[in-house]
């Protein structure tokens, strides 16, 4: 299995930041072939989501978990800044890890899918996302 991690920039905001450039360029160091990408967020308030972006998916996306996880004073975990607890639960809904096939060295996603980290914590700018492949 050929893996590496990179570093990624969030920054002091909530973000649905796309990784597919990242993990193409993944592939091509790896010199893959056929097999299965894994993506990998090694963080307790940090997602992995493949979903479409650019076209309003991803600002939806993060609308719905404010709706569904409002930064506000309910939660129990309350270190960091208010709300924060909300960033805990996120893995439950939108899981830190991806696996997509890959063929003849091309991720198989669909037309409009893409690879995105989901971050919503306001308190960490940087994560780190570890590709991993598993050739087949």
């Amino acid at each position: 299995m050929y893996s590496t991690e990179i570093e990624v920039r969030t920054g002091s905001g909530a973000v649905v930041h796309d990784l597919t450039h990242e993990a193409e360029a993944f592939l091509r160091h790896a010199d893959a072939a056929d097999g299965l990408l894994h993506v990998w967020v090694p963080h307790a308030t940090a997602g992995l989501a493949i979903l479409e972006t650019g076209a309003g998916s991803d600002e939806d996306l993060l609308t719905a978990l404010d709706e569904l996880l409002p930064r506000d004073g309910r939660w129990r975990h309350r270190h960091g800044s208010p709300g924060h607890g909300r960033d805990h639960v996120l893995p439950a809904l939108v899981p830190p890890y991806a696996t997509i096939p890959v063929l003849g060295g091309v991720l198989a996603l669909g037309t409009w899918q893409s690879i995105c980290l989901v971050d919503t914590n306001l308190d960490n700018p940087v994560r780190k996302v570890r590709f991993s492949l598993l050739a087949g």
